[in-house]
């Protein structure tokens, strides 16, 4: 029974870090995201008033740092959906205007950069660039 306790004494620091990383590629996007924010220069609703993407940046890296610190975010959907979206206090979904536009609900709004991100990393542009076969013409 001892030897039992010790191991898991052993084993659970290992266990409580594993929880605490967060893949390679998802923190690559979740930076990406934080990046397409800051330099949109949009405006972002929360708790009532509007705030400059640098600010709104600064406040959403606070809650995702949080959430890697409990092993809360193992994605980028995961991000956007407990950080990104609403408020952890009024639980009020948070807005994204940009310019003139027409404000949206700010989990749209990095749902549609996240899949920007992904098509600028799979080369997905939807062009087609024909390539003749060795040997061909």
């Amino acid at each position: 029974m001892r030897s039992i306790l010790l191991l898991l004494l052993v084993l659970m620091p290992g266990a409580a870090m594993a929880q605490q990383s967060l893949p390679p590629s998802a923190s690559r996007e979740i930076e990406q995201l934080f990046l397409a924010l800051e330099q949109s220069h949009c405006q972002f609703y929360r708790n009532g008033s509007w705030h400059a993407a640098e600010e709104a940046s600064v406040h959403l890296r606070r809650k995702y740092n949080y959430l890697v610190k409990k092993g809360l975010a193992s994605s980028a959907e995961v991000f956007i959906d407990r950080a990104a979206s609403k408020s952890s206090m009024s639980g009020k979904p948070y807005l994204v205007k940009c310019g003139s536009a027409t404000p949206v609900e700010s989990k749209q709004w990095f749902t549609g950069k996240l899949r920007e991100v992904r098509a600028r990393r799979t080369g997905a542009d939807n062009s087609f660039k024909w390539m003749p076969f060795r040997g061909s013409a």
